[in-house]
This record gives structure tokens, C-alpha cells and sequence, in this order.
């Protein structure tokens, strides 16, 4: 089966600073195309998409022109990009303009899990994402699963807007809490602009005794919200090694996914990134 991995990571301390790479230290060194070439070996990962790393600010367009120039090359699978931006900042739009257009920038994030909760409410954060309409432009979602209303506020208040929701809205899976979790995917789904990345869910398992039944309430969960259309698999590598090589964490999704039948897993490896991403 053809895989698009919707949520690869690269980083190279060496280029951009990635201030929060300090606090954890089996991810602070250089992860590059290589690495990843290596990990997904064998996998038939035909397209991938890059979700930028929370760089530090200064290095923003750096970067993402830095992964827009690695798009163009052939030697690799990288098909779309999404770039890290700052619509807090008045001047988000101006950003915008020195990127925008390239044919491989599908949409912007900026990871909100780690910031106040007021920073993913504000009047200016929600008029520039609103925005990204008029670049053509979606946003992943990055929140927490208490952050999960001001994901669903934020993505009714921009209905011309395309949403992914990263990591399932990072359930605790490691402690096995539903609620109200549950209650809060099913509230977000009833939006048609969203769409749920399952993605990030081992690297939230126990990292030591995380088996498939730990993930299944949470893979069956989102698809019984949003429905085999508006889900689209994603490997979190390489925070997904907190828990599980790359090849483990397909195999798992794989299997729990494997009694709704070959059509329904190829739109969830393959057809619907193709869609929601632009990828044709």
C-alpha cells in the first residue's frame, strides 16, 4: 500500500535554533532527510508532508524557505509544506507575503499546546487566520486536550478556512483518560472544515508498555466523529521514537485498522492527504 505521511519533522540544530530541543535530550541533534529516508524504508512512502518544528522566531522564513528549496529537489518524498508562523503578530500578513505562492506551501501552523490559552483567542490571531483563506493556505491545529474549545471556536469563527487537527487533539493516553476528551472530538467534528491527523498517539502511550488495545478507543473514536473522509494518517516522526520506530507505529495503526477493509485504510494513508493537503 502507497503511504503520504502527512506530519514528518526535520530539524538541524546546526542551521535554525530550536530552543525547546534542550529539555529534551533524545531529540536534540540533527534529524534530516536522510534519517527519515532511512527510518521509513521499505514502507512505500511515496509523499510526505512537513510540519515545521516550533523553530525560534528569528529563524522562521529561514527555515521554511530552507524546507521550500528541499521540496524542489527529486531525490526525496517531501510534497508539501507547512510552515511556522506567528498570527498573534500584527505583522503575520507581511509573512505571509514573502512565502506564499510556492506551489509546495500548503498551509501554516503555529503550535499552541505550549503557549497561554489566550494567545489561540485573540482578535488578531483569529482575523489572520481567517486570512489564509484569501492565500489559499489551511492551518494544523496543535492544542492540548483541554485546549480542544478554543480549536473548535477558533476553526467556527473561519469557516472558509481548511483545519487538520494535529495528534487526534493530543488525548492522555498514557493515562488512559477519555473524558472529556471524547465529548470535545465529537463537538469539533460536527465543523466540515475540520479534519483529524491520526497521528502522535504512541509518542503519548507508555513509552515502555504502550500496546495496540491502548490506542484503539482513541483511533476508533476519531474515525466514528469524523468518519473515513476527513482522516488522514501522519507518523510524528521522529517524536514518535519516543515510543516506537516509525515502522512499529504503521504496523499498529494498520492493524486497528485493518477490519474496515482496504478502501477505507487507502483514504486513510493515501487518498485523503491527497486532498486536504493539495497534492495532486
Amino acid at each position: 500500500m502507497q503511504i503520504i505521511d502527512t506530519h514528518q519533522h526535520l530539524w538541524d540544530p546546526d542551521l535554525f535554533r530550536y530552543s525547546w530541543l534542550q529539555s529534551v535530550p533524545s531529540l536534540n541533534r540533527a534529524f534530516r532527510m536522510p534519517d527519515y529516508l532511512e527510518a521509513t524504508k521499505g514502507l512505500n512512502v511515496v509523499k510526505s508532508v512537513h510540519l515545521e518544528a516550533d523553530v525560534d522566531e528569528p529563524f522562521m522564513l529561514d527555515e521554511t524557505r530552507y524546507l521550500l528549496a528541499l521540496a524542489e529537489q527529486l531525490d526525496n518524498p517531501l510534497a508539501g509544506i507547512v510552515a511556522c508562523g506567528r498570527p498573534e503578530k500584527e505583522n503575520f500578513r507581511a509573512y505571509l507575503d514573502q512565502i506564499a505562492g510556492h506551489p509546495k506551501l500548503k498551509g501554516i501552523r503555529r503550535v499552541l499546546h505550549t503557549q497561554p490559552d489566550d494567545v489561540g483567542q485573540g482578535r488578531t490571531f483569529i482575523q489572520n487566520i481567517d486570512s489564509l483563506e484569501d492565500y489559499g493556505l489551511s492551518f494544523d491545529l496543535c492544542v492540548l486536550a483541554r485546549q480542544l474549545p478554543i480549536a473548535i471556536n477558533l476553526a467556527s469563527m473561519c469557516p472558509g478556512v481548511t483545519f487538520i487537527l494535529d495528534h487526534c487533539g493530543v488525548p492522555q493516553v498514557k493515562e488512559r483518560i477519555l473524558d472529556p476528551w471524547r465529548s470535545h472530538l465529537a463537538e469539533i467534528a460536527k465543523l466540515r472544515n475540520v479534519y483529524c491527523k491520526i497521528s502522535g498517539l504512541v509518542a503519548y502511550a507508555d513509552p515502555e508498555r504502550w500496546k495496540e488495545d491502548d490506542l484503539r478507543p482513541y483511533v476508533e473514536h476519531v474515525i466514528a466523529c469524523f468518519g473515513w473522509e476527513r482522516v488522514l494518517f501522519g507518523s510524528d516522526w521522529p517524536v514518535c521514537t519516543f515510543s516506537a520506530s516509525y515502522n512499529r507505529w504503521v504496523e499498529a495503526l494498520h492493524s486497528l485498522t485493518r477490519n474496515a477493509g482496504a478502501a477505507h485504510q487507502r483514504r486513510l494513508f493515501y487518498d485523503n492527504a491527497v486532498r486536504v493537503y493539495r497534492l495532486e
